[in-house]
């Protein structure tokens, strides 16, 4: 078949294009426009092979194999299939699983069935040689892109380089083209996550004075001071700070471990958007229990076309998440006195309404690896999305706490 066929080890392009535009190959310091990424390897391989595409075959590594964002925009574009392998955690580096070698049986498999006559490698992986050799050995002519090296150096394996039938090299120009790095200003290794008065609003906000448990504690022994330990000096908590008891950290109250210091004989959550440890009566006010789900708001086409919207236009900031979840729940309500019920509910989201909306944000890949539990500080993000929307479509004003 006169067709090419890209396969891109994403670990190594978009590694090698961290370590040539920000000084290291953490895939963190750079931005991504994989629309125009796609569309850059498709002509440059129609180019260079004198071949119509026929597909690019991107291969990356995901915690569990769980589709990230990206991932999932990716897999829906035109002549691009996503194969993942597992990305896993040691001595706190992540490393990929099985990318290489699912990359090995496609590429062999692919020239065994004559499926093209030209295949693109992008990858620096020597592991790949022996399917590298057999494709050859079936007739395809093996083109090995490489990233421009930041030290100017090889960042491929020798063996790889002198086997393959041609070699080109991606420079700064062709990369810059869909990659840029990331700015920081804080000299660290990573940005520093832009402030969110919103969640300092939340986090300082008064709980309404309705439906006090019996037992609980004054709102100002609950949540500390501003500029009390545990906060980051900028209004928000800190992340070590850990406020919202887990099921986890509920479950060890009941058996031997380390006293909390001030827990309740029965410590639960009444809301899940509440901060510290708080009785829970038996049921929920009647105002949040009649709150509507967004999912019984939801028809089937609306459906759809929120799945399609999630894939392509969703990134999976917290903040954005909670924003998307509140509009859509906001315009298929409809019912303004609903709206400005919740609204009057602030800071906290009704039971079925906050775990609805987590629910939602874990499509997100923002479920922490190690407990598949979402990090506090995104939850808090998550919801502040979620309430500025809200404060948006009802012309709400909150002044933002000060730093």
């Amino acid at each position: 078949m006169d067709r090419c066929i890209v396969l891109v080890d994403a670990g190594y392009l978009l590694g090698a294009a961290a370590s040539l535009l920000a000084g290291e190959p953490s895939r963190s310091r750079i931005t991504v426009d994989h629309t125009a990424l796609v569309q850059g390897l498709r002509d440059r391989a129609e180019s260079d092979t004198g071949r119509p595409l026929l597909r690019i075959y991107w291969f990356d590594g995901a915690p569990d194999r769980v589709p990230q964002p990206e991932h999932r925009r990716l897999r829906v574009m035109p002549r691009v299939t996503v194969r993942l392998g597992a990305l896993t955690r040691s001595d706190g580096r992540w490393a990929q699983k099985g990318v290489d070698a699912a990359m090995h049986a496609e590429l062999t498999e692919l020239a065994r069935n004559r499926a093209c006559s030209d295949i693109v490698l992008v990858t620096g992986d020597g592991d790949l040689l022996p399917g590298m050799m057999a494709a050859k050995e079936h007739g395809v002519a093996v083109h090995l892109w490489a990233v421009q090296a930041a030290d100017g150096d090889y960042n491929q394996s020798e063996d790889l380089v002198a086997e393959a039938d041609e070699r080109r090299v991606l420079d700064r120009a062709w990369i810059t083209g869909a990659v840029r790095a990331k700015e920081d200003h804080s000299g660290a290794c990573a940005p520093a996550p832009a402030a969110r008065p919103e969640i300092a609003a939340i986090l300082s906000a008064p709980l309404p004075e309705s439906a006090p448990a019996p037992g609980e504690q004054p709102a100002s022994q609950e949540r500390p001071h501003p500029d009390a330990g545990g906060h980051n000096g900028t209004g928000e908590r800190a992340p070590a700070a850990k406020g919202v008891p887990t099921p986890k950290d509920l479950a060890a109250l009941r058996g031997p471990s380390v006293p909390h210091p001030h827990p309740p004989q029965s410590a639960t959550l009444r809301w899940s958007s509440d901060k510290g440890w708080v009785d829970r009566p038996v049921t929920e006010p009647p105002e949040a229990a009649s709150m509507p789900t967004l999912a019984q708001l939801t028809t089937a086409e609306q459906r759809w076309a929120d799945r399609e919207e999630d894939i392509t236009t969703v990134g999976g900031d917290p903040f954005e998440v909670g924003q998307v979840f509140a509009r859509r729940w906001v315009e298929r309500l409809g019912d303004q006195g609903g709206i400005q019920k919740l609204a009057g509910m602030y800071p906290r989201i009704p039971h079925r309404v906050d775990g609805e909306l987590l629910r939602y944000a874990a499509r997100f890949g923002l479920l922490a690896h190690k407990d598949d539990q979402i990090d506090e500080r995104d939850r808090y993000a998550i919801r502040a999305g979620f309430w500025r929307e809200l404060d948006v479509r009802t012309g709400t004003d909150r002044a933002p706490v000060g730093d």
